[in-house]
């Protein structure tokens, strides 16, 4: 009977403990990343081995944008809005210049998203929030 009662206390009290301890949630890392919405456009085929802003060479394969203000080289998650579609790019080049607009897409960066037809298209950007 001792042991019983002995045993069902040790396991209550390791439950009340465990339960004080902290937990990692998913909400902690979604509180590192900042969002921002506004119009994505893509690169016109002139820009093709054209410098961009970093020194880089500008190839419409590769995943890469331009954005304003983010360090080069930041990873950005880019969600068309129409349709869901994501692709992570990298920047590596300033712009656009255009009001409302908030990245400007690589040509295979826009095909993975589906926004070639449409040209210009609504979306979400996520990325890092800077240290």
């Amino acid at each position: 009977m001792f042991s019983r009662v002995s045993l069902t206390l040790l396991l209550f009290s390791f439950l009340l403990i465990s339960s004080c301890a902290p937990r990692a949630t998913s909400t902690a890392s979604k509180s590192r990343m900042v969002t921002q919405s506004g119009k994505a456009s893509y690169y016109a085929n002139k820009f093709q081995g054209r410098k961009t802003a970093n020194g880089e060479i500008y190839s419409h394969n590769k995943l890469t944008a331009a954005h304003r203000t983010l360090p080069f080289g930041t990873q950005v998650k880019v969600t068309n809005l129409k349709n869901g579609k994501t692709v992570t790019v990298r920047i590596n080049d300033r712009g656009p210049f255009v009001k409302g607009r908030v990245i400007d897409l690589s040509r295979s960066a826009a095909r993975k998203i589906d926004m070639i037809r449409d040209g210009v298209v609504n979306v979400e950007i996520a990325y890092p929030r800077p240290r």
